[in-house]
């Protein structure tokens, strides 16, 4: 098993920290500049990926978004890395291994501080036929031989097992327990905070060279760059590029004729985790009447816990930030209810999310599903080339993200013949990570080790440093107030909202958030005065 060395250092890595006036400098070369090699519009996941995948090629990179990094749906996914095992019950083997692969990736080389082992339960509840389990089973049988075939190592995923009664309340004691047969435990990647990893992904671009500028909207893409609009001064101007990769998700076909998304919603529930208790391993809740569909409960580490997701079509009009209606609130309310001892009512619900996910719209059946369903819809991404030459990648999910820049750019430097190396981004460590031994060596809580691997000691130093930045920014809320200062120094934080709603995830639930403005205002301002 490979893994990344970086050693613990007493900051962020050269170049690697995105503050406001890095992004001002930036950006006043960027526009009515020279033309750079790949110009990427769009700062999710695919967008930073690729960002990160021309830099470290030797290539010339500006990337833009019209909002921060992660704003899109890249900060609403349920934060699991999946290992392919849902495609493999609809034969997309290639789409399963690709996940496998990517899997094993980000939590042996890559980002093994971000993206760990998951226990994962399902409860064999009378609801669940003997078949049913028989078949699911069977499933987890097939996911631990992808996770072979990816030679990814079983002291990375453990392999999956039965479980009595007895241990399946003691993983899940929220379960109830009359005429519950056992259990199933599985394993699957998942990612600390999925906003976390983009900006992991963006900073190491930035190391690389990349130029990474928030608050840049484009307005057109072109053969030879784009028209672009600063949203924090409404100047325009026009940034040269001999390569352009459209990664704006959802929005992609707004910027490029041609490009049909049809965009799916999947909505998740924020419950405090004392109304579940104890949750030692996660939850798969098979949904009634459906085979190979579970509703997952994810406790979060932060005293919140998730419960998602559902898989909805929506229609041409895509907001900024989709709302959860109350119908998928219900939903998932009601298969809750199908499994646990505890009521969880919709006054339980302190917040809730939805994503839509950037499928692309082929003209082919939805799958099995209901008429213009997505559920089925395959989670194949695709690159495409515009008569203009502007590249667009779409599809795909965030376990793939590497997989798709790379492909993107692979694209871009074929179309303009761009002269570049092979991407070595399957084994280019993000910034933060380390091997598990250097990790767990690091003099710094582990909480902080989890979100920011070896810069967490740094972290820690802010806090350790001044009683007042130690405080949590909330009470019952772990982050604290250092973290917020770190978010405004490195991670390119520009208002309240970047600080609470992507650098942290405070802002998920809005009691919490309306409490901590006024001290995310204040820790902006501070910053703002001392430099």
């Amino acid at each position: 098993m490979s893994h990344s060395s970086t050693a613990p250092s007493a900051g962020p890595a050269p170049g690697s920290s995105l503050t406001a006036a890095r992004r001002r400098a930036d950006l006043e070369r960027a526009v009515g500049g020279p033309a750079v090699d790949v110009l990427v519009v769009g700062l999710g996941a695919t967008g930073a990926g690729a960002a990160l995948d021309a830099a470290a090629r030797g290539l010339s990179v500006i990337a833009v978004d019209a909002h921060d990094l992660a704003f899109g749906t890249s900060r609403w996914s349920s934060k699991l890395i999946h290992g392919g095992l849902r495609y493999l019950a609809s034969a997309q083997l290639d789409v399963a291994h690709e996940s496998a692969r990517e899997r094993g990736v980000l939590m042996e080389r890559t980002a093994p501080h971000l993206v760990r082992a998951q226990p994962f339960v399902l409860p064999l509840t009378p609801l669940v036929s003997r078949p049913q389990a028989a078949l699911a089973w069977a499933g987890f049988r097939a996911g631990d031989t992808l996770r072979l075939a990816a030679r990814t190592a079983r002291a990375t995923l453990p392999a999956p097992r039965r479980l009595s009664a007895a241990e399946t309340r003691h993983l899940a004691p929220a379960l109830r327990s009359a005429g519950l047969r056992g259990g199933l435990l599985s394993w699957d990647g998942r990612v600390t905070d999925d906003a976390r990893l983009v900006t992991a992904v963006a900073r190491t671009a930035a190391a690389h060279g990349a130029r990474i500028l928030t608050r840049v909207r484009a307005l057109e893409l072109t053969r030879s760059g784009a028209r672009v609009r600063d949203e924090l001064t409404g100047e325009e101007g026009e940034i040269r590029a001999r390569a352009v990769i459209n990664a704006s998700g959802v929005w992609a076909g707004g910027l490029v004729d041609g490009v049909r998304i049809r965009p799916s919603r999947g909505t998740h529930l924020v419950l405090r985790t004392a109304r579940l208790g104890a949750l030692p391993a996660g939850l798969h809740i098979p949904i009634p009447g459906e085979t190979n569909r579970f509703v997952l409960v994810l406790p979060q580490g932060d005293g919140r816990t998730y419960v998602g997701l559902t898989d909805e079509p929506v229609g041409d009009d895509i907001p900024d930030v989709p709302e959860a209606p109350e119908t998928d609130i219900g939903f998932l309310l009601d298969v809750l209810g199908s499994a646990l001892d505890i009521p969880v009512h919709r006054d339980d619900v302190v917040g809730a999310f939805a994503g839509l996910r950037p499928l692309l719209d082929t003209g082919g059946a939805a799958g099995s599903g209901a008429p213009g369903g997505t559920a089925d819809i395959s989670r194949r991404h695709a690159v495409l080339t515009s008569s203009e030459g502007v590249i667009t990648v779409v599809g795909g999910k965030l376990t793939t993200y590497r997989r798709m820049a790379e492909d993107a750019v692979d694209t871009a430097a074929a179309v303009h013949g761009l002269t570049s190396r092979p991407s070595p981004t399957a084994s280019l460590p993000l910034i933060g990570a380390a091997s598990p031994q250097v990790l767990g060596a690091l003099r710094a809580p582990r909480r902080l080790v989890h979100r920011y691997g070896t810069e967490a000691p740094a972290v820690h130093a802010l806090a350790a440093a001044d009683p007042d930045l130690a405080a949590p920014v909330l009470d019952g809320h772990p982050v604290t107030r250092a973290e917020l200062l770190w978010a405004v120094r490195h991670e390119g934080a520009l208002d309240p909202a970047d600080l609470l709603d992507r650098r942290t995830r405070i802002g998920l639930v809005p009691e919490d958030r309306a409490t901590a403005l006024d001290i995310a205002r204040g820790a902006l301002e501070a910053e703002a005065a001392a430099t």
